[in-house]
């Protein structure tokens, strides 16, 4: 008896209801489509035992979930990130693991520019004060501020997003460098990046805005010491991963005014705590993770999603393709 391959959307509670894209896409070869709440590796393990392809948010796809799930041949992850799916174990039980790099390059680097501009302009202090009717008191607030050209803009991370930043800040006028040791300098170059050392950019940069992916390597790749070497004056922009950035070194470092205010989109708790110090500081501005969001990039990467578990339960190869050195499950062409 043929069956047809099965399709889990595996999330928390809330998180796990396809659109109609990703549907479309799944139904088309006629794969059918289950979507479970899961919580932990036991959950996930117990309801998509007789998952094909998995589709998630946020489910952690660990190495115990990769062992017990036999019939699994791919991961497509909504977004860009993967640090929640063990790509070794997934290489070593020859399943794939795709993501989606490409739907929202210019929707994450307006918010950055759009925390840039809120800071550099002092815009949420304004409103605050305004809206307070303290009018004189918002004029003194103005200082000290800067006039954004000429100030120096450090991007840690010079990949399509970092690079897309890049462009759109030059029309202001700001010096841009970047650090990144996995980009060509002439490819940084074309995007108006002097690309320097770590230690450099944060030393002279106005701003700092980071790019990165979430990877050991990156893990916390701005604490305390990093923080410490910021001027003063300086402000923090992070609409990457929030793991990047420690957290409890941020939080003192705003106490303590060793840089002046942070922009975040990510943190590394996801819903943050209502006694989350952050929250309540006014020298930081904070986005739900929302960077990512366009009403066109929602449906581009559910779309996208399906596509992707389509390629690969009909025999092909996915365009995004995670673990290059996956041996998969069966020939794909």
């Amino acid at each position: 008896m043929i069956t047809s391959p099965k399709v889990y959307r595996v999330d928390r509670e809330g998180d796990r209801v396809p659109g109609i894209e990703e549907t479309e896409e799944i139904s088309r070869i006629g794969a059918e489509l289950i979507s479970v709440d899961s919580d932990s590796e036991e959950a996930t393990i117990a309801k998509a035992a007789a998952a094909d392809a998995i589709i998630t948010t946020g489910a952690r796809i660990s190495r115990r979930v990769l062992e017990n799930l036999p019939r699994l041949q791919v991961v497509v992850r909504y977004g860009v990130g993967y640090d929640t799916i063990d790509v070794d174990a997934a290489t070593e039980n020859q399943v794939l693991v795709v993501n989606v790099p490409d739907y929202c390059f210019e929707e994450v680097s307006n918010h950055t520019i759009a925390l840039f501009l809120a800071w550099a302009r002092k815009l949420t202090i304004l409103n605050s004060l305004t809206k307070q009717n303290k009018w004189l008191y918002a004029s003194n607030a103005l200082a000290p501020m800067g006039p954004i050209a000429g100030q120096k803009l450090g991007l840690i991370g010079c990949g399509n997003i970092g690079r897309m930043v890049a462009n759109k800040a030059a029309v202001f006028g700001v010096e841009i460098i970047g650090y990144d040791p996995y980009v060509d300098a002439g490819i940084a170059r074309q995007a108006g990046i002097r690309l320097v050392s770590l230690a450099e950019l944060l030393k002279t940069s106005d701003y700092i805005s980071i790019h990165t992916p979430l990877t050991n390597e990156t893990r916390h790749i701005i604490g305390e010491r990093e923080l410490r070497t910021m001027k003063p004056a300086a402000y923090l922009i992070n609409t990457s991963r929030g793991p990047v950035v420690d957290e409890g070194a941020l939080i003192k470092a705003l106490q303590e005014n060793w840089i002046a205010g942070a922009g975040i989109d990510v943190l590394e708790s996801e819903p943050p705590s209502a006694s989350n110090p952050l929250l309540a500081m006014d020298n930081v501005i904070v986005t739900p993770h929302a960077a990512y969001y366009s009403d066109d990039s929602v449906v581009r990467m559910r779309r996208s999603v399906g596509q992707e578990v389509a390629r690969v339960l009909c025999g092909r190869w996915p365009k995004n393709l995670v673990n290059k050195g996956v041996e998969p499950k069966r020939p794909l062409a």
